[in-house]
């Protein structure tokens, strides 16, 4: 459901806040009755931030909202929107993002990059107060999150971060101030964290120990300690 704008809202969004402005008077003039349910809107945008349009794309209950990624693109692609803001309510007055807000947006991250539309934040609001994701720094997190790429691109990633590992090796190597042991502590740390990061969104993306070892190209029982470890 496409959302009017009034004479008195700003169609240059320069800040949260401005946001927050228009969706809070749309909040309030919402059915009494629907106010008591979760809302989400997505506002699309051009590159300088001029309100290309803002709509209801889902109505849930009073403490959820599904939501299918494709749905909220859909006008973003059709009214050639190149950047979009996700607004959604909590009735219930609590701005602390749950486990599913976290997960959409994680979600709307992966679509947006693929149709080249950024999702620039992720707004909840209450008739008197607002959060903003990317305030709190939690859309960098998201932004970094490997949850929903697709798995040939995390190989990829493996194979750029291990490059990389092998620079700062042999940059460490050429460091005369540090010591052997110094050297391989750092490498070894590394490593590890690189393995446990990347087999901890492959398990979580479905794939078996078996085809992980093969990616990795590391023996199975590496990656059942490193699972051990986690």
């Amino acid at each position: 459901m496409d959302i009017k704008l009034t004479k008195h809202d700003k169609r240059n969004i320069e800040g949260m806040q401005d946001v927050y402005s228009i969706m809070q008077r749309v909040l309030l003039r919402e059915n009494k009755i629907d106010q008591e349910k979760e809302h989400l809107w997505i506002i699309g945008m051009n590159q300088g931030g001029y309100i290309l349009y803002i709509e209801l794309i889902a109505l849930g209950s009073y403490r959820s909202v599904d939501v299918e990624p494709m749905n909220v693109f859909r006008v973003a692609v059709m009214k050639n929107a190149s950047r979009v803001i996700l607004v959604h309510n909590h009735p219930g007055g609590s701005l602390t993002p749950s486990p599913a807000d976290k997960d959409i947006t994680d979600r709307l991250i992966q679509v947006g990059r693929i149709l080249n539309i950024e999702l620039v934040d992720h707004l909840i609001i209450t008739p008197e107060h607002y959060v903003s994701f990317r305030a709190i720094n939690l859309m960098d997190e998201l932004e970094q999150s490997l949850k929903y790429v697709p798995t040939y691109q995390v190989i990829e990633k493996i194979r750029k971060e291990e490059k990389k590992i092998a620079k700062e090796k042999l940059a460490i190597e050429k460091d005369k101030t540090k010591t052997a042991q110094d050297k391989a502590k750092v490498e070894k740390e590394r490593r590890e964290k690189l393995e446990q990061t990347m087999i901890q969104v492959l398990l979580d993306k479905g794939v078996s120990i078996e085809s992980i070892a093969k990616i990795m190209e590391i023996p199975e029982k590496k990656v059942r300690k490193r699972i051990e470890q986690m």
